[in-house]
This record gives structure tokens, C-alpha cells and sequence, in this order.
């Protein structure tokens, strides 16, 4: 059984590490509402640039990257972009993007294609680098309050990179591995494919309960026609990098907002381990110092009962 001054030493320890963690806890609670209002009010336009080019993809017949990137040669090369955290203490936040991420560049082997591996936030950073995996570029320390400035210069890497030739080293698709922020208690890893723009039609059975209701539903919500001045080339070209830029910006305010919500769970779990391990190693030190004052009491009675005896 441990000592006294041992449970003594990890009581006072445990007791630090769980003012730490109620601090971050605090930190995060009053941060997380901001975040949340912010990547909440960031979605309206992104989704309506992305309906916008979505009914272009379904309705316009042009020949242009923003739908698919022609060449002479296959370009196998794709580009996937993590979106990591720069700080720790956020529970599985980051190791649920960087496992997302080996899913997504396994798959992408498997199916012949070669991945180039663009990393946002120190975390995934330095989990890359220390397994000598090649990065084409890295981003880090924007990660609590992304700003226009970042996704704009993230934006503009990508773009670059997906508008350049296969020959130069360009890629033929782009892809996003973030996490989304749904609720306080719940942030789901998703993998996005943002260029080329893909539209997912639905498909309605005439004869399942309920088909005529989604027929009209469809008929009510079907894209407008688009006129274009000057060309719509040259609306595209203008259209497309805001496109990369609102949907990148989205995705690393809904990942500021998860990360922040995941750092108050982890820390208010945290919170609660270290003061269960507190009462814990209390009462272990109670009954230690109970066991102690026991054996004292013994053996002075043992000693004055032989002092009696030898007495007598």
C-alpha cells in the first residue's frame, strides 16, 4: 500500500490538473458561441453559390474546369486538404480528421489515383511530418478564429494548383476532410469534393407512397435558366474562385466551432475524472492514515500490557 505522503502528493497534483482543466472548459464555453454564430451565418451564402453552380452543372452544357477538367493525358493526381487543430486538449477532434484522412488517401491509391496532401493546423502538421509523409503545403495558427485572409490564401494555393496543367503538376480533383459542427454534443467528420462541382440527382419512384408529393415537390424547386453577359465563360471564371474561397471558408469556421465545442466536452469529461480520481485517492489516504493510527494504538497497548505483566 502507498505511503501517506504518496497519496498526499497525487491528491495535490490531481487537484492542479483539474483547475487547468476547468479553466479550459471556461475558455472554451466562452468562446463557443461566437464560433457557432459565426460558422452559422458563413453558411447561407456558401450554400447558395453551391446551388447556383449545382444548377449550372445540371442545366448548362460548357465546357469548363468548374465541371470538369479536360486534358490531353488522364491526370491521376488529386489534391486533399485536412483540416486539423493547432492546440491539443480537444479530445478526438484531430485524430477523427487524420483518421478520415488515411481512409480518404488509401482509397484514392486503391483506385489508382495519386494523392498530394495539403495540411491546415499544427496537429496534423506535425503527425505528417514525423511519419515523413510528403506535404505540398501547411497552414497553422488560425485555427481557433479563421479569418477571410487564410481561406483566401488557401483558396488561392488550391485553385492554382487544380487550373495548372497535369504536365506542371496539377491535380484533377479537390477534396476537403473537416469536421462539421452539428450541435454542442455532436461533430461528424466529413469528406467533400469540391471540384469538379458533382450534382446527385434523386431518383423518385412513381409507384413508392408518397412519389407524387416528391414529383411536385421537384417540379416546385426546379433550377431557374441562366442568361450570361458578358459570356458565361467569363462568368464562370469570375464565379469560380469565390466558389473555392466561400466553401474553403465555411469549412474552417464549422471546424473552429467543432474544435472549440470538442475542447469543453474534453475538458468537462476531464473535469470530472480528475475529481472522481481526487475522491478516490481521499479515501484510500483516509483509510492508509485509519490502517496507521490503528497499528500505533496496537502497539502501545501491546507495550504498556508487557510493562504490566513484567511488573507483576
Amino acid at each position: 500500500m502507498a505511503s501517506q505522503l504518496a497519496y498526499k502528493s497525487r491528491i495535490a497534483s490531481t487537484k492542479s490538473l483539474a483547475k487547468i482543466f476547468n479553466a479550459q472548459e471556461m475558455i472554451a464555453s466562452s468562446h463557443i458561441a461566437k464560433a457557432r454564430d459565426v460558422a452559422m451565418e458563413a453558411k447561407p451564402y456558401s450554400d447558395a453559390i453551391s446551388d447556383a453552380l449545382a444548377a449550372l452543372v445540371a442545366h448548362a452544357k460548357l465546357d469548363h474546369p468548374i465541371f470538369k477538367k479536360h486534358e490531353n493525358k488522364p491526370n491521376h493526381h488529386v489534391a486533399v486538404l485536412a483540416l486539423t487543430s493547432d492546440r491539443g486538449m480537444a479530445g478526438p477532434y484531430t485524430s477523427s480528421v487524420l483518421r478520415e484522412t488515411e481512409t480518404l488517401l488509401t482509397r484514392l491509391d486503391s483506385e489508382g489515383k495519386i494523392p498530394e496532401l495539403y495540411v491546415y493546423g499544427r496537429r496534423g502538421i506535425t503527425y505528417y511530418k514525423y511519419r515523413n509523409r510528403d506535404i505540398k503545403a501547411t497552414w497553422e495558427g488560425h485555427t481557433d478564429e479563421p479569418g477571410v485572409e487564410i481561406a483566401e490564401e488557401i483558396s488561392k494555393t488550391l485553385l492554382d494548383a487544380y487550373m495548372k496543367p497535369g504536365e506542371q503538376g496539377g491535380v484533377s480533383e479537390l477534396y476537403i476532410v473537416y469536421t462539421e459542427f452539428i450541435n454542442m454534443v455532436s461533430q461528424k467528420v466529413r469528406i467533400l469534393r469540391m471540384l469538379p462541382v458533382q450534382v446527385v440527382t434523386k431518383e423518385i419512384d412513381p409507384n413508392a407512397e408518397g412519389a407524387q408529393e416528391e414529383i411536385e415537390k421537384a417540379r416546385d424547386l426546379t433550377a431557374p435558366l441562366y442568361s450570361f453577359e458578358p459570356s458565361a465563360e467569363e462568368v464562370l471564371d469570375k464565379i469560380l474562385p469565390k466558389y473555392v474561397q466561400s466553401r474553403i471558408h465555411e469549412c474552417l469556421l464549422t471546424a473552429a466551432a467543432s474544435e472549440t465545442a470538442s475542447r469543453q466536452n474534453a475538458m468537462h469529461t476531464a473535469t470530472d475524472n480528475a475529481n472522481s480520481l481526487i475522491d478516490d485517492l481521499t479515501r484510500k489516504y483516509n483509510a492508509t492514515r485509519q490502517a496507521s493510527i490503528t497499528q500505533e494504538l496496537t502497539e502501545i497497548i501491546a507495550s504498556a500490557d508487557a510493562l504490566n505483566t513484567s511488573e507483576e
